[in-house]
């Protein structure tokens, strides 16, 4: 079952999964805010939802669907980030159930409902551990200059007085990764599952092979400056970058340990797994992506025969 991509739900096929199977779980999850189709995870009742507005058109792809106001449209609306709650609940005991004692689990789960997916976690039996942020070094940005709407409407006197103001969030250069632990049994230190179970303490040289130092005189932090690169980009809408993966794998498992990415997309976290001697198992729901994230990591097998990597 090892070193493989399943295509299939993941809710469903971790079921047959044996207990305490994996040394982690790191997964980039679906944020729940609408990003595509498969990112609407609530009882949608706005037919509005998914649309276009003129200005998106205009202003190209980066942001192309029509999301939600933050204070919502409707009373349905209100009840998304519990709804979201509810998604996370429905696989959490599962992902507990098939990680060893004192195994880490890396959650990508954005800004908006991050503090949801703790919860639920939380509630599972998880520990949360911390929250990382990984910094970018690029992000989009569509805080609209308030100024330029009263503009639109003729009325010059309010655009005077609101230059300098916007609407929408603050560029979102960080996203934040929860680090949840299972909890090692009772009765033995931390020390005693490391040495049982292999997992339960990280590495440094993680951060320092892959990281840009934050502050001089301080080491590294949560704080984890891993930049896009060219090989980054176009496989799907929220691909992460490879050597941030790669320092996740690196940073909570030895070699030969099983990493498991329930929501794998293209692939980004098993081709990190592979290329560090970890073994892998991803599961994707959507077919193209399967497709995508196998050839990619038989690709980098070829490449690496060849002598190209």
């Amino acid at each position: 079952m090892i070193d493989t991509i399943i295509h299939g739900n993941s809710i469903e096929v971790l079921k047959s999964f044996p207990d305490e199977y994996a040394h982690a779980i790191i997964s980039d999850i679906p944020y729940g805010i609408g990003y595509d189709e498969w990112d609407v995870l609530h009882n949608n009742t706005n037919s509005a939802l998914g649309g276009s507005s003129v200005a998106q058109i205009k202003g190209g792809a980066v942001f192309k669907r029509r999301g939600k106001p933050l204070n919502g449209w409707s009373a349905a609306d209100k009840k998304i980030p519990l709804e979201y709650q509810e998604w996370c609940a429905s696989w959490a005991g599962e992902w507990l159930r098939i990680l060893k004692p004192g195994s880490s689990c890396f959650v990508f789960a954005g800004r908006r409902f991050a503090h949801r997916c703790i919860v639920a976690l939380e509630d599972a039996g998880f520990t949360f551990k911390d929250m990382l942020a990984w910094k970018k070094n690029t992000a989009p940005h569509r805080a609209q200059r308030i100024s330029e709407i009263y503009k639109r409407r003729g009325d010059i006197e309010q655009s005077k007085k609101w230059q300098g103001w916007r609407v929408a969030n603050l560029r979102p250069i960080f996203e934040p990764i929860l680090w949840f632990q299972k909890p090692y049994k009772t009765g033995g230190t931390i020390a005693d599952n490391v040495l049982e179970y292999s997992v339960g303490a990280w590495n440094e040289e993680s951060l320092s092979k892959y990281c840009t130092k934050e502050t001089e005189g301080v080491g590294y932090s949560n704080v984890l400056s891993v930049p896009y690169e060219k090989i980054d980009h176009g496989l799907h809408e929220t691909q992460k970058p490879l050597k941030l993966m790669e320092c996740l794998v690196s940073l909570v498992t030895k070699e030969n340990s099983i990493i498991v990415d329930p929501f794998a997309g293209s692939g980004t976290t098993c081709l990190a797994s592979k290329r560090l001697n970890r073994h892998y198992i991803g599961i994707e729901i959507n077919g193209d992506y399967v497709q995508i994230a196998r050839k990619r990591i038989l690709e980098d097998v070829v490449q690496l025969q060849l002598g190209i990597l």
